[in-house]
């Protein structure tokens, strides 16, 4: 067995373990009646208690074990890698603080698993794991891949022990990795997590994957990932969130999506604000809740405006691109939803969207609808003068409806007239009367064809002849507040 043996009373189990350790074999426990290998035997071969074999790489390769406590190697450095399938570890799994190589747990029974400020150089693999006590990566360092595929997390029992330096972890996170780089992808695909995770501050440099993966918070949030960094992030193909999805101030690079998602929080359920993003699809099956876009950037935004729950925070955040078939209609119907009301950004942001891509018409229409929301926020007064505004002119976004008016108005005061001719006032000269002239001399609020002065309307028609009069101020107080309106510059307007 060794001279450098410290045991002297190994088990069939560990005694298999030891002759196997130095060529790194593997050692299957399943079919055995001898199951047990004590915590104190791994951690000693791993931290070179036995020589190692020129020739071989050692290692821990062990499946069916029970293994009886916990697995304590903080602070170690270790320099082989441990991997254990379908072994039974009823203790903490501890890594805190450790710098070891890949680190292997497939289908594992795990009490609690800690890896807290480690350096794992190469894979963390907890693939089809069950981990009942929670997970803890806060501020380690994995150089390859994180692997938790099918893995099913439960966060700590709230009436649980308390540990030294696990402040907040009880009770409501099954996953704490505040901090976490992860240089390879971070697959989570299918995983079952009781209790939310937290990725406050973490990165993930080749991107985060979520798919068919389900989390049912025991607390506010599902996911927890302020400020998160990474290449891409897929909430999608299933993924079912009971709970907060909160994203604020994230920096992804390139695709975050939630298509084919299911969203559920009795408050906000997805709260993406003060981001950065390539491209956001938001495409979800359903969404129950709040969502919060506010004061992000989104390179391109892939959605349907319809689909959106009842509130949508949207004020301050910006968009190259939009896809997705969302007639204007419904672009607007989107931008109303804002549950605090009022807010000019969102509709000048769309303008400007459409103007860039050519759709002056829709820009108008988006603009019209923003001084219209306006003017629900504005006191009687203003509300009255909008109103005017926009019957007359369209806030100047619908110049053509003052030539409409005009027309309306030389028509009926052409046909009535000349019906009733106004008398002339200076009979010493001779002068032919027409109509149409005087009718339109009547609504240039500056007499041009001297037809006003000439004239003198009798009986009711001199009420029609003061409301042309008045008709033609408002219609040219209309025209030019409604052009300085569109000439303005949108941030003023």
């Amino acid at each position: 067995m060794g001279r450098s043996r410290p045991f002297w009373r190994l088990n069939p189990a560990e005694r298999r373990v030891w002759e196997a350790y130095p060529m790194g074999a593997w050692v299957d426990l399943r079919d055995s009646r001898h199951r047990v290998v004590r915590p104190e035997v791994i951690a000693a071969l791993l931290l070179g208690v036995r020589e190692e074999v020129p020739g071989h790489v050692p290692g821990i390769r062990l499946a069916g074990a029970r293994v009886a406590g916990d697995l304590n190697l903080s602070d170690a450095v270790i320099n082989h890698k441990l991997h254990l399938l379908d072994c039974h570890l009823p203790g903490i799994v501890s890594l805190n603080d450790a710098r070891t190589k890949g680190v292997r747990l497939r289908d594992c029974d795990v009490y609690r698993f800690r890896a807290g400020r480690a350096t794992i150089d190469g894979l963390l693999d907890l693939d089809g794991s069950t981990v009942h006590a929670g997970l803890r990566l806060d501020n380690a360092h994995v150089t390859g891949q994180l692997r938790l595929s099918r893995t099913k997390i439960s966060s700590p029992r709230p009436d649980g022990p308390d540990e030294p330096g696990e402040p907040g972890v009880r009770g409501s996170f099954a996953i704490w990795a505040g901090g976490l780089t992860v240089d390879g992808g971070a697959f989570l695909r299918g995983m079952r997590s009781t209790g939310g995770v937290r990725f406050v501050g973490a990165r993930f440099n080749s991107g985060i994957y979520f798919q068919k993966a389900v989390i049912t918070a025991a607390g506010s949030h599902a996911v927890h990932a302020d400020h998160v960094q990474a290449t891409a992030a897929e909430f999608s193909g299933g993924f079912t969130a009971t709970g907060t999805v909160r994203l604020r101030g994230a920096r992804i690079e390139g695709v975050l999506s939630f298509h084919h998602a299911a969203l559920k929080a009795s408050g906000r359920a997805l709260h993406l604000s003060h981001m950065q993003v390539d491209e956001l699809i938001l495409l979800p099956d359903s969404i129950e809740g709040e969502v919060n876009l506010g004061y992000s950037r989104i390179g391109v935004l892939f959605d349907e405006p319809d689909h959106y729950p009842e509130h949508v925070h949207l004020n301050g955040m910006t968009y190259e691109s939009l896809r997705g078939p969302a007639a204007t209609a419904a672009r607007l119907r989107w931008v109303r939803r804002d549950p605090d009301g009022y807010r000019p950004q969102p509709y000048e942001q769309l303008a400007a969207y459409y103007r860039r891509i050519g759709h002056e018409s829709d820009a108008r229409k988006v603009l019209l609808a923003k001084q219209r929301a306006r003017r629900r926020t504005l006191r009687p007064p203003g509300r009255l003068w909008g109103r005017l505004l926009d019957v007359v002119v369209g806030y100047g976004y619908r110049p053509w409806l003052a030539g409409l008016w005009v027309g309306l108005l030389l028509a009926a005061g052409t046909a009535v007239f000349s019906h009733w001719r106004p008398h002339q006032i200076g009979l010493d000269e001779t002068r032919h009367f027409n109509a149409f002239t005087y009718t339109l001399d009547l609504l240039v609020p500056v007499s041009v064809f001297e037809q006003r002065a000439a004239w003198e309307p009798v009986g009711w028609t001199q009420w029609l002849a003061n409301g042309l009069i008045a008709a033609g101020w408002i219609l040219a107080t209309a025209l030019i507040a409604g052009g300085t309106r569109v000439l303005r510059p949108a941030s003023s307007s």
